[in-house]
């Protein structure tokens, strides 16, 4: 059985850990899958949006520590290869397009830095996350001590990168680091909906949505207010506007085809 499953249907893209056995801990052979699929779903022009999901009971118990473990002690960095992109945002050039990801059971350590990397967060009430490191004689290096304190505050944060302790699905929810919360059964329902939402709309215009707020999330405010008319006169100019443009006066849904 593979440890992951691909599927592209209706522009979307979605992974799915599936590796139940071992509560989908991430190990290297996944890491660099799930970063070939980001690649893809960058590169693809037919494809607009992400989703990530994982089978059985659990999201991740995290990283699988013995086989990342090496890379660490040596030093090294956790980067993707030639033809992958970094699903953790780390190293290298960011995902371009939407990026939608549903948690449950167990989210630890990797499964929380890969939620912070992404655009919206379905979750159930009763999910376990935890950046449970410390308690491994290590520390997040996936963003988590960059990005957790920005999603749920400084204090919280705090609370729980320095402890290792769990955070529950609810808790996150009114942090606002989980936008929607729901039963464990309707995650890939739900999250499949949003991103056909997603798909449906221009993509130039969400991508070019999506590069402005990253720039104003990772840069600064003032960065992205100076560039947010960078990239209009082509949009502007793209088969797509004019499709916006006609489905108004016409008053009936625009078919968007990415040009």
């Amino acid at each position: 059985m593979s440890s992951f499953t691909v599927e592209k249907r209706d522009h979307i893209l979605t992974f799915t850990f599936n590796r139940p056995e071992k509560y989908n801990a991430l190990d290297i052979e996944s890491y660099h899958a799930l970063a070939q699929a980001m690649y893809q779903l960058e590169h693809d022009e037919n494809l607009r949006v992400g989703v990530i999901l994982a089978a059985g009971k659990h999201f991740t118990a995290g990283i699988e520590l013995d086989q990342w473990a090496p890379v660490f002690a040596a030093g090294g960095v956790v980067a993707p290869a030639e033809g992958e992109l970094d699903p953790f945002g780390v190293v290298g050039p960011r995902l371009s397009k939407p990026l939608i990801i549903a948690t449950h059971g167990l989210c630890y350590t990797s499964g929380v830095e890969l939620s912070l990397n992404c655009d919206y967060h379905f979750s159930t009430a009763e999910t376990r996350f935890a950046q449970l490191e410390v308690k491994r004689g290590i520390y997040p290096c996936g963003g988590g001590t960059v990005r957790l304190p920005k999603a749920i505050g400084w204090g919280n944060a705090q609370r729980y990168l320095l402890t290792g302790d769990e955070w529950s699905g609810k808790q996150a929810h009114q942090w606002g680091m989980v936008q929607e919360l729901c039963e464990r059964e309707a995650l890939p329902a739900k999250a499949r909906a949003l991103a056909l939402k997603m798909a449906q709309a221009a993509p130039l215009g969400v991508q070019a949505s999506l590069r402005s707020s990253k720039l104003a999330r990772f840069e600064s405010e003032q960065a992205a207010l100076d560039d947010v008319y960078g990239e209009m006169p082509a949009v502007m100019k793209s088969a797509d506007a004019a499709e916006g443009v006609n489905s108004f006066l016409e008053r009936r849904q625009a078919h968007f085809s990415g040009k």
